[in-house]
């Protein structure tokens, strides 16, 4: 039991720590880019895909270049990043655009936030691999 509670409970610290960063972040960018009711949700899609895209940037350095620390990934993927994205507020913000009569904008929010969060964390991941990942390891040899 020891060395259980030993292992989890620095992960959860860092998880919570980082979301708190990740939270912060994104309420920032809503204070200073507001959406109106009833337009499209431009903040909330750009949180997401810049957030899809540093996930796959980071991952793709992850699992290229080295193997990191234990807790940096809770902290900076599930935390950081889970934290800053916010994909509860698409649902939300969907769901207030088509009971607000904005059926056609929310759907086109559906769908664009979909393609574009997929895109940015395989085109990053993609962009990683082959520009950051040989730099690195040409700087080790």
């Amino acid at each position: 039991m020891r060395q259980v509670r030993h292992g989890v409970w620095p992960v959860v610290a860092v998880v919570a720590a980082g979301g708190a960063i990740g939270a912060s972040a994104r309420y920032g960018a809503s204070l200073i880019w507001p959406t109106a009711p009833g337009t499209f949700p431009t903040t909330t899609l750009l949180v997401n895909v810049v957030g899809c895209a540093v996930m796959g940037a980071f991952m793709a350095i992850l699992t290229e270049v080295r193997a990191p620390h234990r807790l940096l990934r809770p902290f900076f993927g599930t935390g950081v990043l889970g934290g800053f994205t916010t994909f509860s507020t698409y649902a939300v913000d969907f769901e207030r655009l088509v009971a607000g009569g904005h059926a056609g904008t929310g759907l086109a929010y559906l769908g664009l936030t979909l393609l574009a969060a997929l895109a940015a964390v395989w085109g990053a991941a993609w962009a990683t691999r082959r520009v950051v990942v040989p730099m690195v390891v040409r700087r080790r040899a």
